[in-house]
């Protein structure tokens, strides 16, 4: 079975922070064309800035863009097992191909809650759910054996691990392989080419708003046996990160990024990224380095 990729989607807002949907579809037909499929509502989608009522409607026209022709998986995961229900039932009405649940936030959780929590969604919808974990932000982990118990529910269809080491990916993939069914999905867009390797179903990357070819070309290469070029294309994806992440805060600097090639994305909402003249020619700097335009703004 071939690969995937999918792309943590940016929500494109208006000046006055309002979400501009007619620019979030322009992106989904880019990725689309580039032959990658759909995360939005996730953490490079700017999802905790985001009201329970645009979380919905976004996912709406996404779906509605998409119309068919690639997967959606929309994050309904909120500090609360309640609303974290409500919008997974939502996204259940909607037709989602899949819901990312991510850990809950701010909340501190024993892994026997968090089993419940993960549970108690999956068995609220009949779309497939994906645990999403990303203990950086949310300061929860979902423990290997954690992940092992949740992966026999019948309605527990994998996991993205955005934890960054490849030492718990490694760990979620030995989960895999002993759970037929469980799928893991790599974060961390340096690993790309690497989680494929070593049996991930594919990807779920930030860096793919502003590099959607490229990550394209990591997956036809390694989907295609040509693996001397999907080392070629995980060789720039990665160069690219490293010389991007290392200007602030990743998600901020993929938006800002896009931003540059593209002034309709907009900026994030407040108080994420304020405008940095010297950062912006820096982010700039990097993107001419790449063989990709910067639009004036």
């Amino acid at each position: 079975m071939s690969k995937k990729a999918f792309v943590a989607l940016v929500t494109c807002f208006n000046e006055d922070e309002t979400i501009n949907y007619e620019a979030t579809r322009a992106q989904v037909r880019r990725q689309v064309a580039a032959g990658n499929n759909i995360m939005c509502a996730g953490t490079n989608g700017d999802f905790t800035a985001l009201t329970f009522e645009e979380k919905v409607k976004l996912a709406e026209a996404v779906v509605d863009e998409v119309g068919g022709k690639v997967d959606v998986i929309v994050n309904a995961g909120m500090p609360a097992t309640f609303e974290t229900i409500k919008l997974a039932k939502e996204f259940d009405r909607i037709g989602v191909s899949a819901i990312a649940v991510i850990t809950p936030f701010f909340i501190a959780c024993t892994q026997d809650g968090l089993v419940r929590h993960f549970s108690t969604v999956a068995d609220a919808v009949k779309t497939p759910i994906y645990l999403y974990d990303i203990p950086a932000r949310t300061q929860n982990h979902i423990e290997p054996e954690t992940a092992r118990k949740l992966a026999s529910h019948g309605n527990v269809a994998g996991i993205k691990d955005s934890g960054g080491a490849k030492e718990t990916l490694e760990a979620y993939l030995a989960v895999s392989r002993d759970m037929p069914g469980f799928e893991v999905y790599s974060g961390p867009d340096h690993l790309v080419l690497w989680a494929l390797q070593n049996g991930a179903a594919g990807c779920i990357s930030g860096l793919g708003n502003a590099l959607p070819d490229v990550l394209a070309g990591i997956l036809n290469g390694y989907n295609g046996g040509d693996i001397a070029e999907a080392e070629r294309q995980q060789a720039i994806f990665t160069a690219f990160r490293t010389d991007l992440y290392a200007l602030g805060f990743a998600p901020a600097m993929v938006k800002r990024a896009l931003f540059l090639q593209d002034n309709s994305v907009g900026a994030s909402r407040q108080p994420a990224l304020l405008p940095d003249p010297e950062q912006d020619a820096k982010i700039a700097d990097i993107l001419r380095r790449f063989g990709l335009s910067v639009q004036s703004h």
